[in-house]
């Protein structure tokens, strides 16, 4: 049996039930790609990249995998699929969003996967629910932590914790 491996994913949902959708995909994770170790609150936050849109609800889990970094992200995409996520146009209104934030301290720039994720550090959306669950991480592209990432910024976007 292989080691398993601490990943980052971010979920996001501004369609529908959005509380639903997040714990759907939460327990489609948990029984498909590895046990939930860690999970941060529930944040509302207003949308990033087109924001003609509803806002979003958005939360960081950390998982322990035993799966390789492109069979976590072909389940995160059906799991997406199997919850009514259509691609319509980039950062565009979207019932679910699993993205693949780190896979432990994995560098990688692929067709189909870069890790780490790289608007990450761009986003607070993803940094403060992240810093909740592991502001010591360190991101091994920029030699930061969450903390020191969520620090230095730039974005402007409201981000509300609601749970």
């Amino acid at each position: 049996m292989a080691d398993s491996e601490s990943i980052f994913l971010s979920l996001g949902s501004n369609l529908g039930d959005r509380q639903a959708v997040l714990a759907s995909a939460r327990e489609q994770i948990a029984k498909r790609v590895g046990l939930i170790s860690g999970e941060s609150s529930l944040y509302e936050t207003e949308p990033w990249g087109l924001a003609d849109q509803p806002a979003f609800l958005n939360q960081v889990i950390r998982v322990e995998t035993e799966l390789a970094p492109d069979e976590v992200l072909r389940i995160i995409l059906d799991i997406e699929h199997e919850l009514g996520r259509v691609r319509y146009e980039r950062w565009g209104a979207r019932v679910i969003d699993i993205d693949l934030l780190y896979y432990n301290a994995l560098v990688l720039d692929s067709a189909r996967l870069t890790l780490p994720h790289p608007r990450l550090q761009d986003r607070l959306f993803n940094l403060i629910p992240l810093v909740e669950i592991a502001p010591d991480f360190m991101n091994p592209l920029l030699k930061k932590t969450s903390l020191e990432l969520l620090n230095l910024c730039t974005d402007s976007g409201v981000v509300s914790k609601i749970s």
